[in-house]
């Protein structure tokens, strides 16, 4: 059994001359054991970073706490905590967190879960705001091997909450790196489209359509696919493809809830049914029971009543659970 902070690294106490601060996101004063950004200052501290105004003017901070005019503390990006004796232990990095529809999300634990996989050599995960208002996790990948985004979403499922999941995995040759060497976050290149999971490049300039993917059948079908297109920015789907698998969540489907009820009116389609029919083939089915798909099966519903709850697989639990949250809260936004 472990306490979880057998892996943390004890910066130890401030020189003399120098005094180190723990503060929160209002510049304030953490207490002993709350973590929050260190921020160092002192004699020690320089002035600014050479000919970088901006980057000075967000590192280095007026310094409240010295006592004195024109103190200055510099803002380290660290994530630390006191400790009792008055020592500090590090953290992590506080530029690796982010907030993402309300959930906090550390960008650490997805990239060290991703590298935990037997193909992946090196993982950069960042969240991009390509589209305004929709901000998406993305995975950036080094492997020697062509990866998988299917195994790797069944993977981290299994260990991490779906709003920590990445909507898009990118394989690269190689990270943009930085004067000094260090991946350039920055320079990482836009994902040209979100791949399904039998679609993975390992470029991401091209992506090529396998020769027997279905393809979107019917009028019906393509109406909802053409939705799909120009919420999620998806050039290429396929009856199989799933909503939440091509980066959608639960505020995607209450605007494409809104546009298809545009299309085929308020009668035929519920919020529910975005969550219970997620894939494209399922929904058009759903709407279209009579329109006749070749070698379709009759749409089911991903979340239903069972009375056989034993013999569900611990997945298979997650996965409805999962499910009913997105479809209340999806609910709550509708009603609001």
């Amino acid at each position: 059994m472990t306490t979880g902070d057998e892996g943390t690294v004890s910066i130890g106490r401030p020189i003399a001359n120098t005094q180190f601060y723990v503060l929160d996101v209002d510049e304030q004063p953490q207490p002993v054991g709350v973590p929050g950004e260190l921020f160092i200052g002192g004699d020690g501290v320089a002035r600014e970073y050479w000919k970088r105004p901006d980057l000075t003017s967000e590192r280095f901070r007026p310094d409240l706490f010295a006592g004195r005019a024109g103190a200055r503390m510099y803002r380290t990006g660290d994530l630390a905590k006191w400790l009792p004796d008055g020592r500090i232990d590090f953290l992590g990095r506080a530029d690796n967190q982010l907030k993402i529809r309300g959930y906090r999300v550390e960008l650490g634990e997805i990239e060290a879960a991703l590298e935990e996989q037997p193909t992946i050599r090196q993982a950069v995960v960042i969240a991009r705001e390509d589209t305004p208002a929709d901000v998406r996790l993305v995975a950036y990948l080094l492997s020697d091997a062509t990866i998988s985004p299917v195994a790797l979403r069944t993977a981290l499922a299994a260990r991490l909450p779906d709003f920590m999941v990445p909507a898009h995995y990118v394989q690269l040759n190689a990270f943009p790196l930085t004067p000094n060497k260090k991946v350039d976050r920055k320079a990482l290149p836009k994902p040209v489209d979100t791949l399904p999971a039998d679609r993975m490049t390992e470029a991401p300039n091209t992506i090529a359509k396998p020769a027997d993917a279905p393809v979107p059948s019917g009028n019906v079908e393509e109406q909802i696919a053409a939705v799909w297109r120009g919420v999620l920015g998806v050039s290429q789907i396929t009856p199989n493809d799933n909503f939440f698998s091509l980066g959608g969540h639960s505020l995607l489907a209450v605007q494409v809830h809104r546009e298809l009820k545009a299309i085929f009116g308020p009668a035929k389609l519920s919020i529910t049914d975005i969550f219970r029919f997620p894939t494209l083939g399922a929904l058009s089915r759903h709407l279209a029971p009579d329109q006749p798909v070749p070698g379709a099966k009759k749409a089911e519903p991903v979340v239903q009543e069972t009375t056989d709850m034993a013999g569900q697989s611990r997945g298979q639990m997650r996965q409805d659970v999962m499910s009913r949250r997105r479809e209340m809260r999806a609910r709550r936004r509708e009603s609001a």
